[in-house]
């Protein structure tokens, strides 16, 4: 894998800076690699040309930690394409001399640094140039606030929807994924993560709100779902709502679990029900997580589903001489799956938020998901086999 620091080609200044392939990154390649462009904070414009004069490419693009921008981008010998997106780059720091308080894994992360990385991964990756430019017109932001099956999963084999879902907006639309593992509705505002996203937000913006796993546990941060769990809700909202941005509620996703029937057994109490009712008395839209979950994995059976999740065998990664067998964080295919029933989900609630989804993305019913043997999205080069926080 090659690690390409562009810091002489990148100045933090205005307009748009242009990075030919050649010297400075690989025109072509048969492994992935990274670019990494040293940028203040703020939302980019990245156009990518891409294409090979002499072999079909097939290249996909990620952006900080492994968002999915473009998926499959096929280009014939000698063609090229031109695509653009848009990327959040952030850091820790929050207006009046404040700071999120990150944990030890996040600190020096691609999601909180002062650079955007890039991503570029196929069996055969064709890039000819990245053009680079603080946008212009400023896009709709989607906040997201949430924990591990939220967060941008920064090694393989994890993965959450948070960082699938930037694929299915076109450049209008930035995702601002601010989730981490292991948080609750108290913990994401005590560590500031919610002074942060608040810093941000401007009128029309979105807020999606999504937890429950780690909620429902003893401890410090404990809510109950039908009083402290629900205030807390609320209170996102009522800030939200005081900026003039929007708020999506969406029930956690559910944990791995069947009964002896091939039921999915809820492991969540009554955190999806308090969620739904927020949304009912707070007159907004809602995305059934949990529901579509539940159909997802029992449409899959509880043998198959494990191939949304991190179940592998000992060895398959380096190090990790033990299986991993983890039912409730995802993997590149359950993140995916879990992203298209969140894309459904607005449509189904007539969020004005699908308009400026990308041409093509189809219906999707989570009963009939995508066959996991024709999923295609080539692993980042990093791997880590700790489990994230949370369960």
């Amino acid at each position: 894998m090659l690690n390409i620091l562009a810091a002489a080609l990148l100045a933090a200044q205005p307009g748009t800076q242009r990075l030919a392939c050649g010297a400075r990154f690989p025109c072509a390649s048969d492994t992935a690699f990274l670019v990494h462009l040293p940028l203040p904070e703020g939302d980019y414009d990245v156009t990518v040309t891409l294409g090979d004069p002499a072999r079909t490419a097939t290249t996909w693009v990620k952006a900080e930690a492994r968002r999915l921008m473009l998926e499959r981008v096929v280009t014939r010998p000698g063609d090229l394409a031109t695509r653009t997106f848009t990327v959040s780059v952030r850091t820790p720091r929050i207006p009046g001399g404040d700071s999120v308080r990150l944990k030890p894994r996040e600190v020096g992360s691609a999601t909180w640094d002062d650079e955007l990385t890039l991503e570029f991964n196929g069996p055969h990756v064709g890039v000819r140039e990245i053009r680079v430019a603080p946008v212009t017109r400023r896009p709709v932001t989607v906040y997201l606030a949430g924990n591990s099956t939220v967060v941008d999963q920064t090694t393989e084999p994890w993965a959450a929807w948070g960082q699938m879902i930037p694929r299915f907006f076109g450049p209008g639309v930035v995702v601002a994924n601010l989730a981490e593992s292991g948080e609750t509705l108290k913990a994401f505002e005590g560590e500031r993560r919610l002074a942060k996203l608040l810093s941000g937000m401007r009128a029309g913006d979105y807020l999606f709100i999504e937890f429950a796993h780690n909620d429902q546990k003893p401890g410090p941060t404990h809510l109950d779902a039908f009083t402290t769990y629900k205030e807390y809700v609320k209170r996102y909202v009522a800030e939200a709502r005081s900026r003039g941005a929007h708020t999506v509620l969406v029930t956690s996703t559910q944990r791995r679990n069947f009964d002896s029937t091939g039921k999915v057994v809820n492991t969540l109490g009554d955190y999806p029900e308090a969620m739904r009712q927020v949304a009912a008395e707070e007159r907004l839209p809602l995305v059934d997580l949990t529901a579509m979950t539940s159909r997802f994995y029992e449409a899959l059976g509880p043998e198959v589903s494990k191939r949304a999740l991190v179940h592998y065998p000992a060895n398959r990664f380096p190090g990790e001489a033990r299986a991993l067998a983890d039912d409730t964080h995802f993997n590149n295919y359950g993140a995916y799956e879990i992203a298209r029933m969140v894309v459904q989900g607005l449509r189904d609630a007539r969020v004005p938020l699908a308009e400026y989804l990308v041409p093509g993305v189809g219906a999707f019913d989570p009963s009939h998901p995508d066959p996991v043997d024709r999923f295609d999205l080539p692993a980042s080069p990093f791997a880590n086999t700790t489990k994230p926080a949370g369960s």
